[in-house]
């Protein structure tokens, strides 16, 4: 049985894409630039806020001022509203407190920054305890680069043998990958299922509960 779960957050355990949406065409707006549709915004995340900012502008105007400009007002908006319209994908909640139930360390790696996941996390998933709740922060690279995973295996002290990391992206695939350890693709998220096969997943599930037997075994 794994004694630690590292669970991406955006695509894998919430369901923010809304919110996200929201606040980037609020800050584009600002700014100055047209807006997207909700549809456009899953090939748009998954890099860091940055990297978002800079695939919604236009491609003539992707400069770090424009990106900068977006970022300040998107940081308040979404700061305010980052809860509005996300939640949790079916069947996480319980198959965390499943998890937590049985003695598995759980903890959250993700590209959205460190402020931001702390609140989300604290905001839907209130009953759950996790070893670590680990963002994007300062003078760390970003997923896929292993860094977030190292410092969570740091604070678990779990063996890479029995660690799983749960993601719906390629950059979640390469994460595991170059951390070596165990993945699994989970197809509820921002990316086909066909991202996950190629950026080498070590399982693909379909529904939240069947995450559990790659768990287990």
């Amino acid at each position: 049985m794994k004694k630690l779960v590292i669970f991406d957050l955006d695509g894998t355990l919430l369901n923010t894409i809304a919110d996200l949406a929201q606040s980037t065409n609020h800050a584009l707006e600002a700014c100055g630039f047209p807006t997207h549709p909700v549809e456009s915004y899953p090939h748009f995340v998954g890099d860091g806020i940055n990297k978002l900012f800079e695939r919604a502008l236009p491609e003539s105007e992707r400069t770090e001022v424009n990106v900068l400009c977006v970022r300040s007002h998107f940081v308040p908006f979404y700061d305010a509203h980052n809860a509005d319209l996300s939640t949790p994908y079916d069947g996480m909640v319980a198959v965390l407190s499943h998890l937590q139930a049985k003695g598995v360390k759980l903890a959250v790696a993700s590209n959205k920054y460190q402020v931001a996941t702390e609140k989300l996390v604290a905001h839907f998933f209130p009953n759950i305890q996790f070893d670590a709740v680990f963002g994007q922060r300062d003078g760390i690279p970003v997923k896929p680069n292993p860094a977030i995973v190292t410092d969570i295996i740091a604070i678990a002290q779990v063996d890479k043998a029995d660690i799983l990391y749960v993601g719906d992206s390629g950059v979640d695939m390469q994460t595991a990958c170059n951390s070596e350890i165990e993945s699994v693709g989970v197809t509820w998220g921002f990316r086909p299922e066909a991202e996950l096969v190629e950026n080498n997943a070590t399982h693909i599930v379909h529904q939240a509960a069947d995450i559990l037997k790659y768990i287990q075994e």
